[in-house]
Order: structure tokens, then C-alpha cells, then sequence
């Protein structure tokens, strides 16, 4: 037997309903706050990566699939959305194309970690951003719109926190009192966060190592540093979600761990679902569209698991059963020809019905009706084509009648 790859996963029926749960309630609630659904390659060329999520992430450094194609180009596996949706919004001008560039996607991505509890190496995300508005309303508007995705979606137990990086302006003196701050002690930390401390001392606040966190947690705080700017577009952000209903912490920590977060920064957290309890995140990314080649336009955005969503919703969530409206069952030759001629008038009907191909003995069919769950079951024979009738039998309570078979699509349309 060929085994799927470590770190991937099959969904199966039983458990891509509340995938799909996820999927259509977040396509609805984006669609309804303006935004327009886009589709990107997963294949991208690697200095994409490189040059959006920052070369001394971990994510470029450690964890992204790259390789060299046939004709020499590097190219790699998209680990996250945000750069693709840039490189998009610049290549195809979305700025004139659209009143307010508001887009969104969702799909599979890819990075070589460790295999864990809502952590694969095929993952997959919901991403929505918003180009070219400098106002902290917009920001305000982006948070609520994550803030709505969970309550629609059912899930509770869940804390919104909020920080600011700041800027280029300030960010310098920031990371400046965090390296002094560090001192001698920067030695005692991994070597991962010794090697942040050089080529972006914010990411250490990224660093998951128990020994490390009382040194970390003694650091000097982003918003102690921001400049004027950043301080009054951060209190107005606050003022937002206050208007707004909004609960909140302000977190410290939360610097996220891509180079480009500018200001604002947020994170939905779910503590139920075990250690990797983040289930969404995002933030402003005010350099990254020029960084990557495009006008100088603002950005803000958010990304959202859908692997931890789906380990978020709660067990008692109530999703539509799928099954068949109707089963037809049929008996001898000429019934199975006029049970297929049936089915396709169902079908075309809208209506979600099954038959029994294999020409199995009545008996057999009911078994597999009753399998399928299907409340009425359809049966068609010598007698009942003689008549221009089908006999219908209720599963439920083995009630059995007969309706005239010109008559089986709108029975069974006014029976569901």
C-alpha cells in the first residue's frame, strides 16, 4: 500500500461537511462585506517568498518547499497567501479594475514543519486584504469582519488580541532598546533567538522555547516606542472596536512573524483547540506592494487556518445530512429502464435521488435504501408498469402507496 505523505491528510465524508461549513459561511460573510473571491497559482516563483515573507523567516529559511525547475527557474510551493495576492493585485492593475481592491481566497499551501495537532504541511487558509486605504477605520472594519467569520461560524471561547509594530520611522529605536535590553542574556537564549537577535531582533518574541520566555517576557513593549503617527493610528484602531463591540487584549508579544507587519497586528486565539491555539491572524502591511514591485500603496489582511477552524466548531453543530430525497428501486428489465429515465427527470428536477444498478433482488435494494437513509423509496416493477403507476413506500414508518409515475417528480418535490 502507497500511504499519503507525512504531514498531508485525506479528508473524508464524515468530515469534509464541516469543511465545507467553513468554506461556504466564510465566502458568504466576505462576499457581504464587499469582497471579491481570486484564485492563485499554489506554484510561484521562489524570490516572491524571499522578498514578501522576508528572507530571515523561518518560513523562507526553513520550512518552504523550493526547488529548481526544468528550465532553471527556482520556484516553490506558496507557504502563505499574502504575497501571491500582492503580486496579483499589481500584475493585473486591480486598482483601476476595481472600486475598492477587497479580495479574498482560500486554498491549500505548504510548509516543511513538524506534523502536529492542526499543523500539516498541506494546510489550508482563508485570506482576505484590502489595497490602498491608509484610514485605521479600514483596519477597524478588517478585525470585525474576522470577529463576525468566528460567531458565524458558532465558535466561542475565543480572545481577540491586538498590538502595533509600528513603523520603519520607529521600529529602529524599538528593536535598538530590545537588543540592549537583551544584554548578556541574548547568550542564554536558542539558538534560534540568538540568530534573531541579529537579523530581526522582533522575532524573538515569536520563540516558543520554555526556557526562553522569562527572558522575553522582561522585554521592552512596541507601543512604548511608537512614534506619533503610529500612536495615534493605534488609539484610533482601539476606538474602532469599541465602537464596534469588540472585546480585546492588548498582547505585547504579538509581533507576527513576517517582515512586512506594519502597525496593527492581530490574532484570534482558541484556547480548546491545544497548543497551536492560533486560528486566524493578519495585519497592515503598508511597504509590502512597493517592496514587491508595485505602486506605493497600503495593505491590511488577515489569514485564517481551516484546518483550526475546523477543530474549533463546536461538536454540537447541526449540518444538513446528505442523502437521497428518494431511492427507486426496480425489478426485472424493462422496470430498470423506466427507473433510469426517472432517476435523469429527478436529477434534472433538483431533486438528490439514488438507484440500485447492479439489477440486486427487491430485498437487497431496500437494504441499500435503507442504508443511504432515504425516506422514500421508489419501486417499480411488471405490475407497476402496467398500471403507469410507482409504488412508494415511507422508510420511516413502512407505509406504502401508489401515485402515478407522470406523477413521481412532483410527489417527491412536495414530499421534501
Amino acid at each position: 500500500m502507497i500511504a499519503a505523505i507525512r504531514g498531508t491528510q485525506d479528508i473524508l465524508p464524515g468530515t469534509i461537511e464541516r469543511w465545507q461549513f467553513v468554506e461556504a459561511t466564510a465566502c458568504r460573510v466576505f462576499e457581504q462585506y464587499g469582497y471579491a473571491e481570486i484564485r492563485t497559482p499554489i506554484i510561484e516563483r521562489e524570490e516572491l517568498f524571499a522578498k514578501g515573507t522576508g528572507e530571515t523567516t523561518d518560513i523562507v529559511q526553513k520550512e518552504m518547499y523550493a526547488f529548481t525547475d526544468k528550465d532553471g527557474e527556482r520556484i516553490a510551493l506558496r507557504p502563505e497567501a499574502t504575497p501571491s495576492l500582492v503580486r496579483a493585485f499589481v500584475e493585473h492593475s486591480l486598482e483601476q479594475a476595481m472600486a475598492v481592491p477587497k479580495i479574498y481566497t482560500l486554498g491549500p499551501m505548504f510548509r516543511r514543519e513538524r506534523p502536529q495537532k492542526g499543523r500539516y504541511r498541506q494546510f489550508h487558509q482563508l485570506d482576505v486584504e484590502v489595497f490602498g486605504v491608509k484610514d485605521p477605520s479600514v483596519d477597524g472594519e478588517v478585525i470585525d469582519l474576522a470577529w463576525t467569520l468566528i460567531r458565524e461560524l458558532g465558535i466561542t471561547g475565543v480572545e481577540l488580541a491586538v498590538n502595533s509594530v509600528g513603523c520603519p520611522v520607529c521600529r529602529p529605536s524599538f528593536a535598538a532598546a530590545l537588543v540592549a535590553a537583551l544584554g548578556e542574556d541574548v547568550q542564554t537564549l536558542c539558538g534560534d533567538c540568538q540568530r534573531r537577535a541579529v537579523a530581526n531582533p522582533l522575532r524573538i518574541f515569536d520563540c516558543k522555547v520554555p526556557a526562553d520566555q522569562r527572558v522575553i517576557d522582561a522585554l521592552p513593549h512596541t507601543i512604548d516606542y511608537l512614534c506619533d503617527e503610529c500612536r495615534t493610528h493605534f488609539e484610533a484602531v482601539r476606538r474602532y472596536l469599541d465602537v464596534f463591540g469588540i472585546p480585546y487584549t492588548l498582547s505585547h508579544r504579538l509581533v507576527r512573524g513576517l517582515d512586512y507587519y506594519t502597525r496593527t497586528t492581530f490574532e484570534v486565539l482558541a484556547g480548546q483547540i491545544g497548543a497551536q491555539n492560533a486560528v486566524l491572524g493578519g495585519g497592515r502591511y503598508d511597504g509590502l506592494v512597493k517592496q514587491l514591485g508595485g505602486p506605493d500603496r497600503v495593505g491590511i489582511g488577515f489569514a485564517a487556518g481551516v484546518e483550526r477552524l475546523v477543530l474549533a466548531l463546536p461538536d454540537t453543530l447541526a449540518l444538513p445530512e446528505k442523502r437521497p430525497a428518494v431511492f427507486i428501486a426496480a425489478i426485472g428489465e424493462p422496470a430498470r429502464e423506466a427507473a433510469l429515465t426517472l432517476l435523469r427527470d429527478l436529477r434534472r428536477a433538483g431533486v438528490n435521488a439514488q438507484v440500485e444498478y447492479e439489477g440486486r433482488s427487491l430485498k437487497s435494494q431496500m437494504k441499500r435504501a435503507d442504508r443511504l437513509k432515504a425516506p422514500l423509496v421508489f419501486i417499480l416493477g411488471e405490475d407497476e408498469l402496467a398500471r403507469g403507476e410507482v409504488s412508494v413506500r415511507r422508510m420511516a414508518t413502512s407505509s406504502q402507496e401508489s401515485v402515478p409515475l407522470s406523477g413521481a417528480v412532483e410527489f417527491v418535490k412536495t414530499s421534501q
